[in-house]
This record gives C-alpha cells, sequence and structure tokens, in this order.
C-alpha cells in the first residue's frame, strides 16, 4: 500500500493499517472500534435488521461475480427447512495475479472474523469455516492464533455477549485447485470428496455444505461488513464515484509498472487513475499494450479503455469482467500468442475434468497456441481457436472455467489478430496448397 491518508470515514477496509505493516492483532483492533459492530448488532438489531442494512447498502460480492450479497442472504434466510446452517468464508485465492484477500487476512485478520459474526447472526447460523488456500502458510497461522485471540475474548463461543448467540468458526486449508473458487467445488473439497462443481439447483442456500442450507461469501466481502453496520447505508453509499456500484474496494496493478500494488478505491476510479497516479505508469522505455481488469480469467482490454470507471457495469460494457479488481498491465514488447498460451496452461491444467468441452478443448487451445509461438501453426488455426471459444462459451460447459479460460483468448484475437497470423509457418501454408493442388489433378485426371 502507498503511505496514503487512510481515514475511517474514507478507507473502511484499511484505516487500521499499522506503518509498520505488520498483523493488527486484537488489542489494537478493538482500540480501533473493533467489534464494535458486533456489539451493535447483538444488543440492537435483528438478523432481519442486519439483512436489510446490508441489501440496501447494494454490497456487492468481491469475488468476482458482483452478486449482490443481502439478497445472497436473504434467499437462504427465508429457507427454514433445517435448523443446521453454514457460512462458509471462501479464502482459496487462486486467481492469478490477485492477492487482496491474502493482504486482508495477513494484516488485520479480526475485521474478517468480526464480519463472519455479524453475517453467522444474520443467517442463523452456529458453524462456519474459513477455506483457505493451503499455499497460504503465513495467513494459517495468524488466523488460527485470531481466531484463538477471538474465543478468549468472548466473541467466538457459547452466549456471545450474553446475547444467546452461539457460534463455532474453524479455519480448513485446501489442496490447491483452481476450482474451489466455484461454491460447490469448495464444498465438495470441505466435505472431502473431489474439488467437481455440482449440478444446480439446488442451489447452496437450499442445499450446500453435507446437504445443509450454506452461505459462501469471499474475504473482501465479508470485511466490508462490520464498517456498514457501523456506520449505515448512506454513508457507506457516498464512498464511491459510481453510479450503480458502492463502496469502496481494494484495487491494484501488477506487471511491468513502476509501483505494482493494491490501493483501497473507490468504486468509478478510473484505470487510468490507478495505472499513473498509484502504480506509477509503465516502467522507462514500456508503453502499455494491454490490461485485464481483474485476473487472468478477464478479457483484455486497450488503452482507450483505461478512462472507464472501474466498476462492475463499466467494464462489462467494454466486453470485459472487473473480476478482482487487481488489473495486469502488458507492455509493448510482450507477446500476447506466448502470454495467452501461458494463461491458457494454467487454465487447461486446472480444470477439473468433469466435462468433455472443458477437459478436451482446452489442452487442444493450448496445443494450437504452442504450434502459433513456435511460427509452426496451420492455415485454419485462428479458425479453430475461435470456433473453440464458441464451443466453450456460457452454457455449453457445466461451469463457468472453461467461459473464464477463453475470456483472455477470445479477447487477444480480437486486437492482437495479426500476432497470431504470424504464427502462421509459410512453408506449411505452402505445402498444404502444393497438397491440395495434387489432390485436385489427381482428382481431374480420374475424370
Amino acid at each position: 500500500m502507498n503511505n496514503i491518508i487512510r481515514t475511517e470515514e474514507t478507507h473502511p477496509l484499511t484505516w487500521r493499517l499499522r506503518n509498520d505493516q505488520k498483523t493488527v492483532w486484537i488489542k489494537e483492533y478493538c482500540k480501533k472500534n473493533g467489534y464494535f459492530s458486533l456489539k451493535k448488532a447483538l444488543k440492537t438489531m435483528s438478523p432481519e435488521d442486519v439483512i436489510h442494512l446490508i441489501k440496501e447498502s447494494g454490497l456487492k460480492g468481491r469475488g468476482g461475480a458482483g452478486f449482490s450479497t443481502g439478497l445472497k442472504w436473504s434467499l437462504m434466510s427465508k429457507n427454514k427447512s433445517s435448523k443446521v446452517r453454514y457460512l462458509l468464508c471462501n479464502a482459496d485465492e487462486m486467481e492469478p495475479g490477485t492477492y487482496k484477500d491474502r493482504f486482508l487476512m495477513e494484516k488485520i485478520p479480526h475485521q474478517l472474523i468480526e464480519g463472519i459474526l455479524l453475517s453467522a447472526f444474520a443467517l442463523n447460523v452456529s458453524r462456519g469455516y474459513i477455506f483457505l488456500r493451503g499455499e497460504y502458510i503465513t495467513a494459517e497461522h495468524i488466523l488460527k492464533k485470531s481466531i484463538q485471540e477471538a474465543i478468549n475474548f468472548g466473541f467466538i463461543g457459547s452466549n456471545i455477549l450474553n446475547s444467546g448467540f452461539n457460534f463455532e468458526l474453524f479455519l480448513h486449508t485446501g489442496a490447491g485447485r483452481y476450482i474451489c473458487g466455484e461454491e460447490t467445488a469448495l464444498i465438495n473439497s470441505l466435505e472431502g470428496r473431489r474439488a467437481n462443481p455440482r449440478s444446480k439447483p439446488p442451489f447452496p442456500a437450499v442445499f450446500g455444505l453435507w446437504g445443509k442450507p450454506t452461505c459462501i461469501n469471499n474475504v473482501e466481502t465479508l470485511s466490508n461488513v462490520p464498517s456498514i453496520i457501523l456506520n449505515g447505508v448512506n454513508w457507506y453509499k457516498k464512498l464511491s464515484k459510481s453510479i450503480d456500484t458502492p463502496g469502496t474496494k481494494l484495487m491494484g496493478f501488477s506487471g511491468k509498472v513502476n509501483n505494482p500494488g493494491l490501493w483501497e478505491l473507490p468504486f468509478g476510479i478510473t484505470a487510468r487513475e490507478i495505472l499513473e497516479d498509484y502504480a506509477c505508469g509503465m516502467k522507462s522505455d514500456l508503453s502499455l499494450k494491454s490490461w485485464q481488469p481483474g485476473g487472468a480469467g478477464t478479457d483484455f482490454l486497450i488503452e482507450k479503455h483505461l478512462d472507464l470507471p472501474m466498476d462492475f457495469t463499466s467494464i462489462s460494457k467494454a466486453g470485459s469482467r472487473l473480476g478482482t479488481a487487481i488489473a495486469m498491465a502488458v507492455d509493448n514488447k510482450t507477446n500476447m500468442v506466448s502470454l495467452v498460451c501461458n494463461i491458457e496452461k494454467f487454465f487447461s491444467r486446472e480444470s477439473c475434468g468433469l466435462c468433455t468441452p472443458c477437459r478436451e478443448g482446452l489442452p487442444w487451445i493450448v496445443k494450437i497456441l504452442e504450434s502459433l509461438e513456435k511460427k509452426e501453426g496451420q492455415k485454419n488455426d485462428i479458425e479453430t481457436l475461435e470456433k473453440l471459444c464458441v464451443n466453450l462459451s456460457p452454457g455449453k460447459t457445466f461451469c463457468a472455467h472453461a467461459p473464464g479460460a477463453i475470456e483472455p483468448l477470445q479477447s487477444a484475437i480480437k486486437y492482437f489478430r495479426s500476432e497470431f497470423e504470424d504464427g502462421i509457418s509459410v512453408k506449411k501454408l505452402e505445402l498444404n496448397l502444393n497438397i491440395l493442388g495434387i489432390q485436385s489433378n489427381n482428382f481431374t485426371s480420374k475424370i
């Protein structure tokens, strides 16, 4: 994070950060209004009040999809079929180039825990799990200590703050699969099964973990809840520069920029402002060629799109997705075929293999891209890639893994087709034409 002035009024997610970047433990967190929201909710609000407040705030999921958090909660709250209900925190941050959730867990873990407690109270949940990416060893140690601190202070356990609210929180480290970002695959993994997505419906709000109603929210999403409860809806909406996306978000830039990193910024700020004012522009002798708004699974945009507001609607209208909002800058010396090939190798490897289009289509894409990268591509390779993008588009596969995987490919072809054309072998093209000519002559002579 840059050394910028952060206050509770403008930076609800990050104002508690220490100047030395060390973890904010429970005593310091409590001195900085920590667990005030929990006390307020348990003493003065009903679960329905909390859900209504979050719904009115317009808080959207920060995992990438941008679905209304309050609406998601309300769908589960109507389900009274089971007294056993679960809340899952998705901390399996597997999106390449994204590290915002790790930052929150390692620097301000009690903000997340308080958000989980408030969400559990709203949803009448007595047991929750943090599903953590297995490679996040530091975050694991910090969360374990923080959970124990919260237990010792009486914020987790039985009859919390003499309110009658009971809650247990457990930390579960995953085996490390990208597909666990899909909530039903996460549930399967937590149950000890293979991390394959489930068929929906039924949705987790009805039939989730061990067959019980379950709500899954992202780390950053849950970390927003305490400040909304404490400061209210109007305050939260005024934080944003965007018309339809309230609040702030951890945003950033990686790549060959002078100051890669992430910052808490208002929705509606432009990508150009983030790149130039916070990431301090591209490194010397380099210029921006393209950029991905929020992770490897988002469409590439180009320089003209930098002036778009960073919110879900504006980026979607431009043909991409806001995703995690941790953008990647691509410099003018990077070959797009090589870059996309590297991305598709990752997605191909991370496919769960459950459905044929994804299992067979992604390796096929990688094979073609490798040929183009070596300048050994064939005449119709680009057209084949475009057909594969159609065949792996939304609605053609079991889950959203393959549709996300083809986004960088289809956009790279759209904006940088000539680089793909450069990978087609002239020798192979001539050979193919000669073969066609021989076949044609033979056919004519037989007639």
